[in-house]
């Protein structure tokens, strides 16, 4: 195949790209940014249909590895904000894709989604400007690309790993706070995590299938304070983590919606309504069982500088 990846400078990009390459296929890169190893400079949120279909001319496959972060916190209201970022290049890129005979597509987004199908009652799309991007991205898309382009999308939860001087965007205050003397705290609940290589393998694996499905990714199920505890181990300032109430959780992040507020801003994933997520335990059954040390390890490396 001959793939084109949109966002190949990123941290999940760059293993895309390694990994297609690594089993024989070809991988033309656009990024935002000019760097080594990228072919095209472009903004998706920007790019015309014409530019994609340009780029994409004599492919068979596109990956949409860019977008809006969670964190992201915009001037309200929130949503066309993650709605520019997340769901629009996506339909051009695969309207775009359709136009030009590709055969096979793959999105990553995000894990909100699947919680979003399993527990339609946390409203989470209602409540929440990014998980609505998300969700939006995925139906949206797949009406831009038609039945004939099958578009996999990938639910990603945390992704540790590194590419070069890419990370995770999560981690540096993680890091920083982990190498610190303060307490370690962690409130109830946990996560889904995988790794930046197992979403590669997962998202090439995908184009050679030409899935149309949705797809969690998923490597190992990690509490909040098991997470912290692991990464504080890795870093090399082990130290036991304490608990923190629920309720201490919910009115910091009550405060900080009033925070928001008070500026004229909105968070992608709403304060008022973040604790019914982060209290709970987002856990996936593992679709690629790996230890999580080894990515941990090179996220948080203990001889960082």
């Amino acid at each position: 195949m001959r793939v084109l990846v949109v966002g190949a400078s990123g941290l999940i990009g760059q293993h895309v790209v390694e990994r297609l390459r690594a089993v024989g296929h070809g991988a033309t890169t656009a990024a935002r940014t000019a760097r080594d190893g990228v072919d095209h400079t472009l903004d998706a949120t920007r790019a015309s249909g014409a530019e994609f279909r340009a780029l994409m001319a004599g492919h068979d496959g596109v990956v949409f590895a860019a977008g809006a972060d969670d964190r992201e916190v915009p001037r309200g209201p929130a949503y066309p904000v993650f709605h520019r970022g997340n769901v629009a290049p996506v339909v051009r890129l695969l309207t775009a894709a359709r136009e030009e005979g590709l055969t096979r597509a793959v999105v990553l987004g995000s894990y909100y989604t699947h919680f979003h199908r399993e527990h339609p009652g946390w409203r989470l799309a209602e409540r929440h400007p990014y998980i609505r991007s998300r969700v939006e991205q995925a139906r949206l898309g797949r009406v831009a690309a038609g039945p004939d382009l099958p578009v996999a999308v990938l639910e990603l939860p945390f992704v540790f790993g590194r590419a070069r001087d890419r990370e995770p965007n999560w981690a540096g205050p993680l890091d920083r706070w982990a190498r610190s003397r303060s307490p370690l705290l962690a409130p109830p609940g946990g996560s889904a995590a995988t790794t930046a290589r197992c979403v590669a393998e997962v998202a090439v694996d995908a184009l050679e299938r030409a899935s149309g499905e949705d797809i969690p990714v998923s490597g190992e199920n990690l509490t909040w304070s098991g997470m912290i505890g692991r990464v504080a181990g890795a870093a090399g300032h082990p130290r036991p983590v304490r608990r923190l109430p629920g309720a201490v959780v919910r009115a910091a992040l009550w405060a900080t919606w009033a925070a928001h507020a008070a500026r004229g801003r909105q968070s992608g994933l709403d304060p008022r309504h973040l604790g019914d997520l982060l209290l709970r335990e987002l856990f996936i059954p593992p679709t690629r069982p790996e230890s999580l040390d080894p990515a941990i390890a090179e996220t948080f490396p203990r001889d960082r500088r």
